[in-house]
């Protein structure tokens, strides 16, 4: 019984996990998996918390578990797709003071990493 239960639970872990990073593919035009992959690239996780990036664990920068539901992104843009995006290629433009370093993130990678933060809600 235990293990039926155990199956159960993950199976609706997986179906759970596949609905957000469809949403977030839908709302970027990016993918998931390869915003996961760009996040360890960029070396995002020296300066945020990441949930579900292997040693994200930075402290510089905000934790970024639960960034989809917030309303701003960078503490001055409404969190939409299209700001999380311009964010993520370019913060000194959106907030001249931010301690976020541009890391020249392509526009492809930007949507991918994007699409990767909207799952995490």
């Amino acid at each position: 019984m235990t293990a039926m239960l155990l199956s159960a639970l993950i199976l609706i872990g997986a179906c759970v996990r596949r609905g957000a990073d469809q949403e977030g593919a839908e709302l970027t035009a990016g993918d998931p998996a390869r915003g996961r992959v760009a996040i360890v690239r960029y070396g995002c996780g020296a300066c945020h918390a990441i949930p579900g990036v292997s040693n994200a664990k930075g402290l510089v920068g905000p934790p970024l578990s639960g960034i989809a539901n917030r309303a701003y992104i960078g503490g001055v843009l409404g969190n939409t797709p299209d700001n999380m995006i311009e964010w993520l290629r370019n913060p000194q433009a959106v907030s001249p003071k931010t301690a976020m370093p541009n890391l020249h993130v392509s526009e492809r990678d930007a949507r991918d990493i994007a699409s990767y933060l909207y799952t995490l809600k």
